[in-house]
């Protein structure tokens, strides 16, 4: 490997390490809620199918924000548009913690995803620009890892604030989301958007330069078309709607089941909310495996550990519904079901360049991120109706199995 090889390969890395850094802390911006429930009720006197369309309310604001944003990624660079979203979410987050009621909450939450929405397709964006095909499933899984472990940094935080420190539901959105606006910052001095800002011409697959040829000089409409006609994204689109419904059924719901009335007095030398950290866990671990089967076993055939995973991720849901578990065995199981239900994330996004070419791959990836939005939204709602209906929240188990199945389902008619 030549010395200019040895340097290309150096900032491939920093680049990559550089957004994992970032979206490490961009989930602290959006993945608290859960924890704030129990107070907001208590506080607001909201049902749990109000707090269902507040969760909704973010994923719709982030849905909204992926179809726009992804194009504005493509546009004027992720450096900008990931440092952006970081800011104006922690300043969200500071909003919302002074909300006074049910409007505030839903308006200020709305609001703070379509600022979220600035974080990953501009990230995927900028991986494009400095990865080809045949390392994106291993980079993309990398990617997601980072994302996973940001989950955790949010589940962590969110419980220091709670029932470490014993702070209320406003300062949840207060004290984590200071590491997402210093991440920001970080980012923008390291970051450069392609391997042009840095001397190098960026390296493409020949199937890459025929599915990219033509899209260098296309207007942002001309690009939208384009994606808006390829049947693949659409059903990739599906697959990852209800893939990303189970994931947020999860998210938001599992705190809620496992901090019940008497949470703090779970007779362990833990709370039982403590092992809600085995969930996001899983899942950084799961996007790492199932971007590296893709590329590995499955030799970049993007459906087939998809389909796998969400076979998988449906057996382990239906088992902590049906089963009574002891405090290891639920950690265990709450491991595994994050690990399956998350894996094929890494996976869906390597899949996006390989449908549509380098060009257009942040705004592809709008497009897909708002259809994963669009459903996760429709399903708060629906689990927190069900819920109040049956004051069962072991329900969430079921509803995460169905949709596991619908996705991979979906899966399996992506196949090239």
């Amino acid at each position: 490997m030549s010395k200019s090889q040895t340097t290309y390969r150096r900032l491939q890395w920093r680049m990559l390490l550089a957004v994992m850094f970032c979206y490490l802390f961009y989930y602290t911006g959006r993945q608290t809620l859960g924890f704030a429930i129990p107070g907001i009720e208590r506080e607001f006197h909201l049902s749990k199918y109000f707090i269902g369309w507040i969760s909704a309310g973010i994923l719709w604001g982030y849905a909204l924000g992926q179809a726009i944003n992804g194009n504005l990624g493509d546009k004027f660079g992720a450096r900008r548009a990931m440092t952006a979203g970081a800011l104006l979410s922690a300043s969200a987050n500071w909003a919302v913690s002074f909300a006074i009621g049910f409007k505030t909450l839903l308006f200020g939450w709305w609001l703070n995803g379509y600022f979220q929405a600035l974080g990953f397709a501009p990230g995927s964006r900028l991986i494009f620009n400095w990865w080809t095909k045949a390392e994106r499933g291993k980079v993309y899984g990398l990617y997601l890892f980072a994302a996973g472990l940001s989950s955790v940094m949010a589940f962590v935080l969110a419980l220091v604030v709670v029932d470490v420190l014993a702070l209320d539901w406003r300062w949840i959105f207060r004290l984590p989301v200071l590491l997402l606006a210093m991440a920001g910052v970080i980012f923008y001095c390291i970051a450069r958007d392609n391997p042009s800002d840095c001397g190098f011409e960026r390296e493409m697959d020949e199937a890459e330069e025929e599915a990219s040829h033509g899209g260098m000089d296309e207007s942002s409409r001309e690009r939208y078309v384009a994606i808006l006609k390829n049947a693949k994204i659409h059903i990739g689109g599906l697959a990852l709607g209800f893939q990303n419904a189970a994931r947020y059924g999860l998210i938001v719901w599992a705190p809620v089941h496992f901090m019940g009335p008497h949470w703090k007095d779970g007779g362990g030398p833990i709370s039982p909310a403590w092992m809600t950290i085995a969930l996001p866990l899983g899942m950084a671990f799961g996007a790492l495996s199932n971007g590296w089967l893709s590329d590995v076993l499955f030799r970049s055939v993007r459906w087939k550990p998809i389909a796998l995973y969400m076979a998988c991720a449906a057996g382990v849901a239906t088992t902590l519904h049906l089963y009574p578990m002891t405090f290891s065995c639920t950690i265990v199981m709450l491991f595994l079901c994050g690990f399956f239900v998350y894996g094929p994330h890494s996976t869906f996004w390597a899949l996006v360049p390989d449908l549509v070419g380098q060009h257009r791959a942040g705004t592809a990836t709008g497009i897909m991120n708002c259809y994963a939005y669009v459903f996760a939204g429709l399903g708060e709602p629906l689990i927190g109706h069900l819920l109040d209906i049956y004051h069962d929240t072991g329900l969430i188990f079921v509803i995460v199995a169905v949709a596991c199945i619908l996705s991979g389902s979906c899966a399996v008619l992506i196949r090239r």
